[in-house]
């Protein structure tokens, strides 16, 4: 699986850091700690950066759910 953030040009360098390791499962807590602030600030970050609208995009590829990796147009055309 893949994550897709659109419109991380919008956000600052430790908004950006805050929602890429947010976006990896991290905690706050965690991201308190990798980024050495408080748990308060990361929470700050978190919500400016919400604010300004970024989108995550999920690209999951076609083997991971079961379907091979042909296309359909090929399996259609057999039949």
């Amino acid at each position: 699986m893949h994550l897709e953030i659109r419109g991380l040009e919008k956000l600052s360098f430790r908004e950006r850091q805050a929602v890429v390791l947010k976006e990896s499962g991290k905690s706050q807590e965690q991201i308190a700690k990798k980024l050495h602030l408080s748990q308060s600030s990361v929470a700050t970050l978190l919500n400016r950066a919400k604010g300004k609208g970024y989108q995550i995009v999920c690209i999951i590829p076609e083997a991971e759910l079961g379907l091979g990796g042909y296309d359909f147009d090929e399996e259609e055309s057999d039949s």
